[in-house]
């Protein structure tokens, strides 16, 4: 007997991940419901390669019979709905920012801190962390465990697609205008994108800090551990999808590269791939389309008593946001949901 699943906001580019990885995986369900606002009931959505939903109106909708809710429809929207689900006894895996920092919510990556899975039994609610801090502490886990991390100093490098399908058609609009002299107008952008950075992601706060780099810092020291330091920048580039990430840390005990590298190539979910020659490394092109939390430019940093510096690249929309998604359903239906 398989689950009944929903996929919330199955329009955006998340919700569309999450059908695909679905399919992908053999995910044992009986039944998938794709779920939208009242403008795009009726829409069709793929499911896999040659199966097709109709969206259905999420405003309506009665999540009674329910297993799971994977849900990305915006943090505002989830506010409403995915209390909603859970009061019907539907489980919700929930991508939006909401519900990350609340006490009795957990925030999960599974290769990290799956055990934490077993609170959502008291909301019924589990947050999927922000889409940079999940490849981040993919990364840091085995390193953790190993020498302790005490500080991470991590700039970002982040793909337009984490702002959404209108982010990647405003990259794409600014590029081809730039070759045929159209003005160029930022919308979804405080600045031009095309062939250009930003070094501001969501709204800033009263330290000088924006909210995406709060979101690194106060994530990690939920999921991994509340001693971790973590300084970041975050920073918007011209890239549809795919984020890289500067990583520096400082451990508390003194660990070396070798070290460091095979703890790295035995950790699940994480992919080394590290020649100390030119493109000895992973680009966020590669990593588009693939699960792994990528590793390269593996290297002391000297800076620091034990410290290492490398590169971390990921696809945000499967790991960053989908694939987490859905590898939190497999463990919940494996330990918790046993049918």
């Amino acid at each position: 007997m398989g689950y009944k699943v929903a996929v919330i906001g199955a329009t955006g580019n998340v919700g569309r991940e999450m059908l695909q990885i679905l399919a992908e995986r053999n995910f044992p369900a009986d039944e998938v419901i794709a779920l939208a606002s009242e403008r795009s009931v009726g829409k069709e959505v793929s499911y896999g390669d040659d199966k097709v939903l109709k969206i259905k109106n999420l405003a309506t909708f009665d999540f009674k019979g329910v297993d799971i809710a994977l849900s990305s429809p915006g943090a505002s929207v989830s506010a409403v709905h995915s209390p909603r689900a859970a009061a019907a006894g539907c489980v919700v895996i929930d991508n939006t920012s909401h519900f990350r920092m609340e006490p009795d919510v957990p925030l999960v990556v599974p290769e990290v801190n799956p055990d934490a899975i077993a609170g959502y039994k008291k909301r019924g609610i589990i947050a999927n962390p922000n889409c940079s801090t999940i490849q981040m502490v993919v990364a840091l886990k085995p390193l953790h465990k190993l020498a302790t991390v005490r500080r991470v100093v991590v700039s970002t490098y982040q793909s337009v697609s984490g702002a959404g399908k209108d982010a990647m058609d405003e990259l794409f609009e600014q590029s081809r205008g730039i070759f045929v002299n159209d003005p160029i107008r930022p919308e979804k952008f405080p600045k031009q994108i095309a062939f250009n950075v930003i070094p501001q992601i969501d709204k800033f706060m009263e330290d000088g800090s924006t909210k995406e780099e709060w979101k690194m810092m106060v994530e990690t020291r939920k999921i991994l551990d509340p001693d971790i330091a973590v300084q970041a920048t975050c920073v918007r580039v011209p890239v549809f999808v795919s984020h890289g990430e500067a990583v520096a840390v400082e451990f508390a005990h003194p660990i070396t590269v070798e070290e460091a590298r095979e703890a790295l190539k035995s950790a699940p979910g994480i992919s080394v791939v590290d020649h100390r020659e030119p493109g000895g490394y992973v680009t966020p092109v590669e990593s588009t389309g693939e699960d792994a939390v990528y590793i390269s430019r593996l290297r002391k940093d000297s800076s620091v008593a034990n410290g290492l510096a490398f590169w971390c690249v990921s696809d945000n929309l499967r790991k960053g946001a989908a694939l987490n998604a859905v590898q939190i359903a497999e463990v919940l239906i494996r330990d918790y949901l046993k049918k």
